[in-house]
C-alpha cells in the first residue's frame, strides 16, 4: 500500500525505519527468544544422553581411587501428550509473537507516513504563511501610499503593519510545529532528533479510489488478529498440558558403565556393566496443586478468547472509523475548493475597492483573513485523507488487493 503514494523518498523513509527503529529491533529479539523457547519445549520428546568421566591417578579426584565412564540415557514415554502439548503451545506463543512484530513493523510504517505528512502539511502552511505576509506587506506600502495622497490616514498603515506582525508570529508557529513534526520522525527512523530530516514539502497525490464491497475476510490477514488467534490456540494447549501432569510419568532408562580402581579391589563382575529399567510417578496427592492449575489454564483460555473477540470487533472499528473519516475529508475538500474560488475573488473586489478609496483597511483584512483560513483548512483536509488513508491500510493489514492463498 505504500507504493500507492507514489513517493519514492516516503518508500526510502520507511525502508529506513524498518532497519534502524529501536522498537523493531526489540521486537525481533523477542521473536528469536519465543523460537528458542518453542525449539525448548520439544526438547523433552527426545531421549536425554549423558557421559560421566573419572579419573584422576590412584586417590582420583575425592580420594576414592575409583575411576571409569558411565553412559545413561533416559526417555519419558509421553503416553498422555503432555510435552507434545506444551510444544504446541510453545509453537503457538511463537507464532503469535511473531505475528506481534508483523504488527509492529506496519505500525511504524503507518507512523511514518503519517509523520512524513504532517511535516508536508506544516511546510505547505508555512508557505502559505509566508505569501500571506507578502501580501500583508504590500497593503502597508499601499496604505502608506494612500495616506500621502489624501485618500487614507495613519490609522489604516499602522493597522496594516500589525497585521504583518500578526502573520509573522503564525508563520513562527508553523515552523516550529513542521521541526516538531520531523523530531517526531526522525526517532522512528533510527535517527538523532535533530529536526533536520529532508521531508518533501508536498503531499503526495492521493491514491486510488477505495474499492466497494472490500470482503471482511482481509482482516484475518492482520497480524493482531492472527496474534489473538495463537493466544487462543497456546491457551488451549496449555489446558491439555495441565490436565496431563494429573496423569502419571513414565520414563525408560539404559546405562552401560565401567569402573576399576588402583587402590581398592572391587568384587569380580563383568566389565562393562549393561542396565535397563523404567520408572514410573504417580500424583496421589499435592493439596488441590494440579487441579487448581487446570482451573487457572482454563481461565487464561476464556481470557485468550474473549481477547481473540475485541480484537476482531477493535478490528472492524478501525475499518469503519477510516473509512468515514476519509470519506468526509473527500466532501469537505470539495467544499472548501468552492469557497477557496469564492474567498479569492472577494478579496480581489475589496482589494480594487481599496486601492481607488472606496473601502477602509478593515474589510481587506477580514478578507484576507476569510481566505487565509479557508486554505489553510483545505491544507489540513488533504493532508487528513492521505493520514485516514494510511490508517485503513493498517486496519485492512494490507493494500485492497486480496491475499494469494
Amino acid at each position: 500500500w505504500l507504493a500507492s503514494f507514489a513517493d519514492p523518498q516516503l518508500t526510502a523513509a520507511v525502508d529506513e525505519a524498518m532497519l534502524h527503529n529501536a522498537d523493531l529491533r526489540i521486537g525481533a529479539s523477542r521473536v528469536e527468544q519465543s523460537l528458542l523457547l518453542a525449539r525448548l519445549a520439544g526438547a523433552r520428546l527426545y531421549p536425554s544422553v549423558d557421559v560421566l568421566g573419572r579419573g584422576g591417578g590412584k586417590m582420583s579426584g575425592d580420594n576414592s581411587g575409583l575411576s571409569g565412564v558411565s553412559l545413561t540415557v533416559g526417555w519419558e514415554v509421553d503416553l498422555w501428550g503432555r510435552v507434545r502439548y506444551g510444544r504446541a503451545a510453545a509453537r503457538a506463543d511463537a507464532a503469535s509473537t511473531q505475528a506481534d512484530f508483523q504488527f509492529a513493523r506496519q505500525s511504524i510504517a503507518a507512523r511514518v507516513a503519517r509523520s512524513w505528512f504532517l511535516a508536508a502539511e506544516a511546510a505547505l502552511q508555512a508557505d502559505l504563511a509566508r505569501r500571506t505576509v507578502g501580501d500583508a506587506e504590500g497593503l502597508v506600502r499601499l496604505a502608506g501610499d494612500r495616506a500621502r495622497v489624501g485618500v487614507g490616514n495613519e490609522e489604516d498603515v499602522f493597522a496594516a503593519r500589525a497585521a504583518v506582525g500578526t502573520y509573522r508570529d503564525s508563520l513562527r508557529e508553523i515552523e516550529l510545529a513542521r521541526e516538531q513534526a520531523i523530531r517526531a520522525l526522525e526517532p522512528l527512523l533510527g535517527r538523532y532528533p535533530s529536526g533536520a530530516a529532508a521531508v518533501t514539502p508536498q503531499l503526495p497525490a492521493q491514491s486510488t479510489e477505495v474499492p466497494a464491497g472490500l470482503p471482511s475476510q482481509l482482516l484475518e490477514r492482520r497480524p493482531d488478529v492472527i496474534a489473538a488467534e495463537r493466544r487462543v490456540a497456546a491457551a488451549f494447549n496449555r489446558i491439555g498440558e495441565a490436565k496431563a501432569a494429573r496423569l502419571p510419568v513414565i520414563g525408560l532408562t539404559a546405562g552401560v558403565s565401567s569402573i576399576s580402581s588402583d587402590l581398592f579391589v572391587l568384587k569380580d563382575r563383568d566389565n562393562p556393566v549393561w542396565s535397563f529399567g523404567a520408572n514410573l510417578l504417580m500424583p496421589i496427592f499435592r493439596g488441590g496443586a494440579l487441579k487448581t492449575q487446570v482451573e487457572i489454564r482454563t481461565a487464561e483460555q476464556k481470557e485468550a478468547v474473549g481477547a481473540y473477540a475485541a480484537v476482531g470487533l477493535q478490528a472492524f472499528g478501525e475499518v469503519e472509523a477510516a473509512l468515514s473519516a476519509e470519506l468526509a475529508a473527500r466532501d469537505r475538500e470539495q467544499i472548501l475548493t468552492e469557497t477557496l474560488a469564492d474567498n479569492r475573488r472577494a478579496l480581489e473586489i475589496v482589494q480594487s475597492q481599496f486601492a481607488v478609496g472606496s473601502t477602509d483597511l478593515r474589510f481587506v483584512t477580514q478578507r484576507q483573513l476569510g481566505l487565509l483560513a479557508t486554505e489553510s483548512a483545505l491544507i489540513r483536509v488533504q493532508a487528513e485523507q492521505r493520514v485516514q488513508r494510511v490508517n485503513l491500510h493498517l486496519a485492512l493489514g494490507g493494500s485492497f488487493a486480496a491475499p494469494s492463498p
